[in-house]
């Protein structure tokens, strides 16, 4: 067995390396959705949109090969309400918008209430292929 130890890898043609391994997340974002949103950290995340109560969208720096991705979340507001599901969609109708190979949106639910609530604290990962 032999182990490959690096701080940095590059491609040779100078540009970012790419992530092959199958079960690395791709894509993923820690964010304040209230007020201002302001990212906290992020990987392959080249923006936050606050497109409403609680609804986010998000887009890839690097494109993945197509939609079909999934997308993990949680969601947390800075009270004793911390009860909060994400899903896909958007406030424009039960089914939402589509997600694309190079963004999507989500839904920070409050579950007491069923309905959006912006949240203190979202935090999203990305599962899939780059392109």
């Amino acid at each position: 067995m032999s182990t490959l130890r690096a701080d940095t890898i590059q491609s040779t043609g100078g540009g970012a390396a790419t992530l092959t391994k199958q079960s690395a997340a791709k894509a993923w974002v820690n964010f304040n959705g209230t007020g201002t949103i302001a990212v906290r950290e992020s990987f392959n995340t080249s923006g936050i949109t606050d497109e409403g109560t609680g609804h986010y969208s998000t887009s890839f720096t690097n494109a993945l090969t197509n939609a079909d991705y999934v997308v993990a979340g949680t969601a947390m507001y800075s009270s004793s309400t911390n009860a909060h599901c994400i899903c896909y969609g958007d406030t424009n109708g039960a089914n939402g918008e589509q997600p694309t190979a190079s963004r999507y949106e989500v839904l920070a639910i409050y579950i007491s209430s069923v309905g959006p609530q912006d949240c203190t604290r979202v935090q999203l990962q990305t599962s899939g292929d780059l392109a």
